[in-house]
């Protein structure tokens, strides 16, 4: 038996399944999950001593790869001076200093926690901005577990939604409009039936957690138009695509500006993090200089702040996200073309360093009921072969995946070589 599942079963007496976030414990994949001990670059090791091509990258935040010496130099400086102090520090500002001049659209910034901090906070202030209570979300999109976000779909496609998890009030998820992404027709008809209603719309703008599913041309424009017409607030939710699509996150790449804007791990360096912001008078409204109160005693960690700064830094350099969207293009197109030689049905998606792929005879995967509709039982098989292969891709078929520039033309060249050893099984 390896370690890992010694581990595994270790974990469980107490640990509710024993993991700290659902989608580790394989229930997407089956088997055991593997615990890591190790990592470096683009490789991870695991607890028995295994080494695997990781493109998973702790969820995104990994844009430099695993233990790079600034980001490690930048740690250890700071933790010589202190951990924390729950007090204010000018490495705080450096980093909303940082983020202002990187994103546009975000006149002012507040750190937080983590990336459902970000978002639970950013439609309360929405709400208190706008003094309305109804918020429109999309299917297949995911921003974090807070109660107004775990809701479904109701059974009209302008039916209020229903909470998807116990513990969730009624009440609040009646609140919560739950549509189609990249169906703007749907999107327009919603505002024309309950517009003066709505205090934001929060979206993935490049989807990360239905797979990678980028915006239909003139989604995103859609959105814009119909928050601008009827005073709602659109938040787009950059936790898993800001930095990772372009310097200036999906906003950037698609030119649409949004009222504010949540970002996580990333800006941390892998470390835990998350900050909100966007237009002055709208940040304005927060405590304490507003009504909507939010408060954190770790918030602007300055370790996190740190590992952060030094990130940012270092993707500014010229270069950075040529080198990044060539090999995940590379990586992608290759996978098609191997699978293809297999007479397996492969589709892929890429925007900068992010990507999927699904198993589906589908050209183009840009809907949520696309994705659901993919061959999951293929990509369970795929994903333990791979993973036998030495190569980790995330444990479920509805997440991306994630490039850094760590990753050289050798760790490509094993991937695509493991890649096609696994297609001939399937």
């Amino acid at each position: 038996m390896s370690r890992s599942s010694d581990l595994f079963e270790r974990a469980q007496q107490h640990i509710p399944g024993g993991v700290n976030s659902p989608v580790r414990a394989f229930k997407g994949v089956g088997g055991t999950p593997i615990f890591f001990k190790s990592a470096q670059g683009p490789l991870l090791t695991d607890e028995d001593g295994k080494q695997y091509i990781d493109y998973v990258q702790s969820w995104g935040p990994m844009i430099l790869g695993h233990g790079h010496p600034d980001i490690i130099a930048a740690v250890q400086n700071q933790v010589q001076q202190a951990l924390g102090f729950g007090a204010p520090t000018e490495i705080e500002i450096a980093m909303a200093e940082k983020i202002c001049q990187l994103i546009p659209s975000m006149d002012m910034v507040r750190m937080v926690n983590s990336g459902t901090e970000a978002t639970m906070t950013a439609i309360r202030l929405a709400r208190g901005f706008t003094g309305r209570d109804k918020i429109v979300k999309f299917e297949g999109c995911y921003h974090g577990h807070a109660d107004s976000l775990l809701v479904k779909a109701g059974s009209g496609a302008l039916t209020l939604g229903v909470p998807n998890s116990p513990g969730v009030p009624a009440a609040l998820a009646e609140q919560t409009l739950t549509l189609n992404f990249n169906d703007a027709e749907q999107v327009t008809q919603c505002f024309q039936d309950m517009g003066d209603e709505i205090a934001c719309i929060i979206v993935e703008p490049i989807a990360g957690n239905m797979n990678c599913i980028p915006p239909e041309p003139g989604f995103l424009e859609t959105l814009r138009k119909v928050c601008d017409e009827s005073g709602a607030v659109l938040i787009f939710d950059e936790v898993m695509c800001g930095f990772r699509a372009g310097l200036q996150g999906a906003q950037g790449v698609y030119g649409v500006k949004p009222d504010l804007t949540t970002l996580g791990k990333v800006i941390g360096g892998g470390m835990p993090v998350g900050a909100f912001g966007g237009r002055r008078d709208i940040m304005e409204y927060i405590a304490p200089l507003g009504p909507v109160y939010q408060a954190g005693t770790l918030s602007g960690n300055p370790v996190a702040m740190a590992a952060g700064l030094a990130m940012l830094d270092a993707i500014e350099q010229p270069g950075v996200y040529d080198q990044l969207t060539k090999n995940t293009k590379e990586l992608t197109l290759m996978l098609e073309e191997i699978a293809a030689e297999s007479q397996i049905p492969l589709t892929t998606n890429s925007v900068g360093s992010m990507f999927g792929f699904f198993f589906t005879e589908e050209k183009q995967v840009s809907r949520f009921q696309q994705v659901c509709a993919c061959d999951g039982e293929r990509f369970k098989k795929f994903f333990h072969g791979m993973l036998a292969e030495g190569v980790y891709l995330a444990p479920s078929s509805f997440e991306a995946g994630f490039m850094s520039l760590a990753h050289k033309d050798s760790h490509l060249d094993q991937t695509l070589s493991a890649a096609a050893k696994v297609f001939k099984t399937l």
